[in-house]
């Protein structure tokens, strides 16, 4: 509150500042400005110009009314010494002696001035006239001298606030005011159920939902609810959805802000920013921060180029403290998102501020099944759409590639005039968003598609024969994006660990297109850099990450995360004598990789050859196809998927149900592991406790053969 007064009184100050600038300006100008007669004419008295008209000094004279005086200003026959003292307004006073032609002076509106100077003027033949009177002078005069004062000033106050705001126009004054605004909790539809694959994520915040709605059942126990939650996980997995899901399940406020809208141009932005929103969303507790791409301003301090002073770090220190200071959250719940959490400062990850830390992965097959039928709610499909089957084909999708994936096969299924989503259109869109859209219309000559054909062949007969943990999806040649053609390789179920030999199998599978190439057509093209690529990759992370090459050892050369901030990019983790070896070492896994698909594809010549002829033919072959053409050279019927259950996104109770059975279970093998410990200590225990177990049966087999 009292922040908040001393903006308010500063705004006003400033404001009442600028008004009194402004009338300053305004009296200065018409006072000083509005004499036009400098050096040229002078002010004399009723009695002196009618003296003056008297004795014949005067050339003409010209009478105009204004506010119940004639105005009256002429010129003189001669030049007149003006020996007066000048004194307009607050201005110095200065003796002038210029010599003046012209004087100004104002007379009583009545008959008998008026006649007099009639007398007069007629009597020395002085020229007489007259002007109509001005109307609203004062204010004419006043409205030209401040109105471009007043446009000026508005100007100047609208550059400095879109220059504060970074084009927002929000006002010069709103440069600590934070950005985000609570979003309504009665406005916000998002729930558990709309959140699928990440249903034990959704079971760790199933308590933070609870402590929103009734914090008695916690606190009266003495427990204190997590003051931050950390999401991390690849992009694109619902980070975001997850934290709109427990503030729409909980029904608070929700504070969303992105962690680089803290920082701005000025110093000392960022940490009043933070004060604000933690003051608003302590007003309106209890409620939900959300930070977005927390990283942006939590990185590890120390490594910036300003040193303590770096404005980052001034905002991270402030959200450091409005976390965890001297008053606590008071009913605050700091919700953030990241993908980089391995350059976060320890001090926003320790207990206290974000104590709990929640990962949210790439999505198992069922969880994409899950997130397939949450996305395909409001559009319609064929009864020939199997959602199991295609979550099975896309392994390594986060819940963002599979809402492109519907959002293409509907784009798809509108551009075809069909009234539905059929097979083909997801087919279609799977290739659009893994290798991007097709190229029909590219001219390529019999022997490049040829060439292609036989490439893709090789792929495809490498993989089929080494299928311990991949199996071919789908082949084609249509060119796609940079691509002449590719082969769909995937894993046969999810894997969270890579063996050795199933590295080794993709490398080979990844040689089998140069391979083909070499036996075929004895030469060599550059369709095969893409695949060298990856090769490469696996070759090098199996010898520097893994530890799978006997010459290195178990020995981790190089990290799997990004460059840290603040590491020189031209320090090598080791030495070059390593680095040789390391080379080597990929060299020669990827050379056994190629002999090794050389020799499958000279083993299995007349499967390669069908199936290659078969891409001439119809240009792309599923799975069932070219598994009948690798087995029997003929292209099979269709038949259709078996049913089977269906996956889904759990509703908040159902998560909550979850958690409470996981418990149960828990407990439950808790009681009969210890059961089982005590059943086990009585069959232990001997008969007589003075003797041991092998005195006692040293006994018996003393009385045995005695």
């Amino acid at each position: 509150m009292n922040n908040n007064r001393r903006n308010n009184n500063f705004t006003h100050n400033v404001l009442f500042y600028a008004v009194m600038f402004l009338c300053i300006m305004g009296i200065a100008y018409f006072f000083f400005g509005g004499n036009q007669s400098t050096g040229q004419s002078k002010t004399v008295t009723q009695s002196e110009f009618i003296s003056e008209l008297k004795s014949n000094k005067i050339k003409s004279v010209q009478l105009q009314p204004n506010g119940g005086v004639y105005k009256v200003t002429g010129s003189y026959r001669k030049p007149q010494t003006n020996n007066s003292s000048s004194n307009n307004g607050f201005a110095l006073t200065t003796q002038r002696n210029n010599k003046v032609s012209q004087f100004q002076s104002s007379v009583l509106e009545s008959d008998v001035t008026v006649s007099q100077l009639q007398k007069y003027a007629n009597k020395h033949n002085v020229k007489l006239s007259t002007k109509a009177e001005e109307s609203n002078s004062i204010w004419m005069n006043l409205l030209l001298t401040v109105l471009p004062l007043v446009i000026m000033i508005f100007f100047f106050y609208m550059m400095m606030g879109q220059a504060g705001q970074g084009g927002g126009g929000r006002g010069v004054m709103s440069f600590g005011k934070t950005k985000a605004k609570p979003a309504d909790a009665k406005k916000n539809k998002v729930r558990f159920s709309d959140v699928a694959g990440e249903e034990e994520e959704k079971q760790e915040l199933v308590e933070v939902v609870e402590f929103l709605k009734n914090p008695k059942k916690f606190t009266k126990l003495g427990a204190k609810i997590p003051s931050g939650v950390l999401l991390e996980g690849p992009p694109g997995t619902g980070k975001t959805l997850l934290a709109k899901a427990v503030a729409g399940e909980s029904g608070v406020p929700f504070f969303s802000i992105s962690g680089s809208d803290f920082v701005e141009m000025f110093v000392g932005v960022g940490a009043s920013r933070v004060r604000d929103l933690f003051d608003q969303a302590k007003k309106a507790a209890p409620a939900i921060i959300f930070i977005d791409e927390i990283d942006a301003v939590g990185r590890r301090r120390g490594n910036g180029m300003g040193g303590g002073h770096d404005e980052r770090e001034q905002t991270l220190n402030q959200l450091l403290v409005e976390m965890d200071g001297f008053q606590g959250d008071e009913g605050v719940i700091v919700m953030a998102a990241t993908n980089r959490s391995d350059v976060l400062d320890p001090a926003l990850l320790r207990p206290g501020r974000f104590d709990r830390k929640i990962l949210v992965g790439r999505p198992d097959v069922k969880g994409r099944e899950a997130i397939l039928r949450v996305h395909a709610k409001n559009k319609p499909l064929s009864p020939d759409v199997d959602l199991k089957e295609i979550a099975k084909q896309t392994p390594g999708f986060v819940g963002a590639d599979l809402a492109n994936l519907l959002n293409e096969a509907a784009l798809l299924a509108a551009r075809r005039n069909k009234t539905e989503i059929d097979a083909a259109d997801l087919d279609e869109a799977e290739d659009r968003v893994i290798a991007g859209p097709a190229k029909h219309d590219r001219v390529q000559s019999p022997q490049e598609r040829k060439t292609v054909a036989y490439h893709e062949a090789g792929h495809t007969i490498v993989g089929l024969v080494l299928n311990d943990a991949r199996v071919v999806h789908k082949v084609t040649i249509v060119p796609r994006g940079r691509a002449g053609g590719y082969a769909i390789m995937l894993p046969r179920e999810d894997q969270m660990l890579m063996s050795k030999k199933n590295a080794e199998e993709q490398i080979a599978g990844l040689m089998g297109g140069r391979a083909a190439e070499e036996l075929i057509f004895k030469s060599q093209s550059s369709g095969a850099s893409n695949d060298f690529e990856q090769a490469t990759q696996i070759a090098r992370a199996m010898v520097t990450q893994y530890g799978m090459s006997d010459k290195i050892g178990p020995v981790e050369l190089q990290s799997s995360g990004q460059v840290f901030t603040g590491q020189g990019y031209d320090q090598s983790p080791y030495s070059e004598k390593t680095a040789a070896l390391v080379d080597e070492e990929v060299r020669r896994i990827l050379n056994e990789g190629h002999e090794q698909a050389l020799h499958i594809l000279e083993t299995h010549r007349e499967q390669h050859k069908v199936i290659a002829e078969a891409l001439l033919k119809y240009e792309t072959l599923d799975e069932k196809e070219i598994l009948s053409l690798y087995k029997t050279g003929k292209i099979p019927n269709k038949d259709h998927a078996e049913a089977d259950e269906k996956a889904y996104a759990q509703t908040f109770e159902e998560s909550k149900r979850a958690l409470e059975r996981l418990e149960d279970e828990k407990r439950t093998d808790k009681a009969n592991e210890k059961a089982g410990r005590q059943d086990a200590d009585q069959q232990d225990q001997p008969a007589d406790d003075s003797t041991t177990p092998t005195d006692h049966q040293s006994d018996d087999d003393d009385d045995h053969q005695a």
